[in-house]
């Protein structure tokens, strides 16, 4: 199975964004951290704020970031979302589909798929978060204690 590229850049997003928690993040910073273009990019965030995975900030210093906590995103229903169609391969119109076995091995291999990205969150994909920041070029932020300084 081949996932789209659209699918591809929303997990993409949801990775940047997710490493980042609270931060408000530009499409231009996501597109720039993975040599991308920008206007595929503003679909996608649209789309996964419409979705309720992503929240925009507008203004001058707007953004993207999680609209929830990265462990309640689940890889199998992003992906579900992204993608428009499952279908391995095109079955109805052929001769012998009535007495071949392909289309139940198929559907078997497709629902194991699934099942491997549903068990998984965002959460799951951001274990090496700082590793994933250094490889983004994601500067991270340090707090220090009040008086500190």
């Amino acid at each position: 199975m081949r996932l789209t590229r659209y699918t591809d850049y929303a997990l993409r997003v949801l990775l940047y964004v997710g490493a980042q928690p609270g931060k408000i993040c530009s499409i231009a910073d996501i597109a720039r951290a993975y040599g991308i273009s920008q206007n595929h990019l503003m679909k996608v965030a649209h789309d996964l704020g419409k979705a309720g995975y992503v929240e925009g900030v507008r203004g001058r210093s707007g953004g993207i970031r999680l609209a929830r906590p990265a462990d309640r995103i689940n890889v199998g229903a992003v992906v579900r979302h992204t993608e428009e169609g499952f279908e391995l391969v095109e079955c109805g119109s052929c001769v012998i589909a009535p007495a071949c076995g392909l289309t139940g091995v198929l559907d078997e291999a497709l629902a194991a798929f699934m099942a491997v990205l549903d068990r998984h969150t965002l959460a799951d994909l951001l274990k090496k978060r700082s590793k994933l920041m250094d490889l983004l070029g994601i500067m991270e932020e340090r707090t220090y204690p009040a008086g500190a300084l």
